[in-house]
């Protein structure tokens, strides 16, 4: 098993991939802590921190159809490449407004656009890529590591921005400029068989053949909007201020904590999935880790000890990455190269929105039944839709490999 993992790092531009995304990643959450302080430190005004947020994710509403099709029509490395180039042009731009003392409200709501923007590309484009780089028998390995990317900027990212922020701003954007500028360079040293793509006329029809894809494989519509569904209703994530202040009693260094948990979770399990990598019954182990998402969940809302609150959030972000790797692999194994980049959009457009309206559910379950219980009955609603997928799509369910072999037929 060892040895077939080796056999991903072997690769020989992988590792430029990996090392990339994640310096990327962190990046990027090291600058959403920056302009989200620098924002609020200059307005004191909560209303400008949720127009930082909606300036970050409605690009990714607003442009999914087309960063897909532009993903599937040019060289995916180049597109890579000048996201991470513009994200350091970005950087480097608040880095002499603050030098100059000349950062305003305006200039930081542009910056998170254009940022947002950025990502929005970058995401769709970089997914799309990864099955170029690496054998096909080896992607579901090589999707658990990029997995580990993620996890380790949540980890990492708003850690050092934070430390580097307290010190002063320019050393967040410095350093924002110096990661995304090597991530850039290491995309540009990647090298890779170029896929040969049928380039067709934009028009209507292709801007939303991903969703008309999406919508006609059942295995790739169940899987999505199951995420959608589970992380849409047990976002007691959202909830955690008031579980450390109000429930708790631990104050900032809990919530801290409790944070962290998930994202701990999640980055030990997708390290431990490229190890070993799940090898059948793919359709039962997802609703399995979706339950677990769900008891944990559960768990958590009743707990009055955060020693066990920790270990509940653990267990979330470890099964939500079992889930995640399982749809990342999906979507890339069973999408011809030609579609992944609209099909990683509609992909990307869902996890946005779940995280998102998740919150936002969350919040609005608590204000009218109570935190706890909100909390409670999102992790026994995450059960109930897993049960109801599982009724719905028989094909998933079934599925027992990543290729589509269920048992039944996965196209509608």
């Amino acid at each position: 098993m060892r040895q077939s993992s080796d056999s991903v790092h072997r690769q020989p531009y992988f590792a430029n991939y990996w090392i990339s995304r994640t310096l990327s990643s962190t990046s990027f959450q090291m600058l959403s802590v920056a302009i989200g302080w620098q924002m609020y430190a200059l307005t004191h005004n909560a209303f400008s921190l949720g127009f930082v947020g909606l300036a970050q994710f409605a690009p990714m509403v607003v442009l999914t159809l087309i960063v897909g099709h532009v993903a599937d029509r040019f060289d995916r490395r180049l597109i890579v490449f000048l996201c991470q180039i513009i994200e350091a042009g970005i950087a480097a731009l608040l880095l002499v407004e603050n030098l100059v003392g000349a950062i305003d409200r305006q200039q930081i709501l542009l910056a998170a656009a254009i940022i947002g923007a950025c990502r929005a590309f970058e995401g769709p484009a970089s997914s799309a890529l990864l099955p170029q780089l690496v054998p096909k028998a080896l992607v579901s390995q090589a999707v658990g590591w990029s997995t580990s990317v993620g996890q380790l900027a949540q980890i990492l990212g708003p850690s050092i921005g934070g430390l580097l922020f307290s010190l002063s701003p320019v050393f967040v954007y410095s350093a924002a400029v110096v990661a995304l500028s090597v991530a850039g360079m290491l995309t540009v040293f990647i090298r890779m068989e170029k896929a040969k793509r049928e380039l067709k006329r934009v028009s209507m029809h292709s801007l939303f053949e991903g969703l008309v894809f999406v919508y006609r494989h059942p295995v790739i519509l169940g899987t999505i909007s199951l995420d959608l569904f589970a992380v849409l209703l047990g976002g007691a994530t959202a909830l955690l201020p008031i579980f450390a202040q109000d429930i708790l009693h631990t104050g900032a260094w809990g919530l801290g904590l409790m944070r962290t948990a998930p994202a701990v979770g999640a980055l030990m399990m997708s390290i431990m999935y490229s190890y070993f990598p799940l090898k059948k019954a793919f359709g039962s182990t997802l609703f399995g880790a979706l339950t677990v998402f769900g008891l944990a969940t559960m768990l958590f809302a009743v707990s009055k000890n955060l020693i066990l609150s920790f270990i509940a959030l653990f267990l979330v972000g470890a099964s939500d990455c079992v889930s995640v790797v399982i749809r990342s692999s999906l979507v890339q194994l069973q999408t011809p190269d030609e579609m992944r980049g609209r099909v990683n959009a509609v992909n990307s457009l869902f996890i946005g929105t779940s995280n998102q309206l998740g919150e936002f559910e969350s919040g609005m379950v608590a204000g009218f039944i109570g935190t706890v219980p909100a909390a409670f009955f999102g992790g026994l609603a995450t059960i109930a839709v897993a049960g109801l997928w599982m009724y719905l799509f028989p094909s998933l369910r079934r599925m027992r490999s990543l290729s589509g072999d269920s048992g039944a037929p996965t196209v509608g």
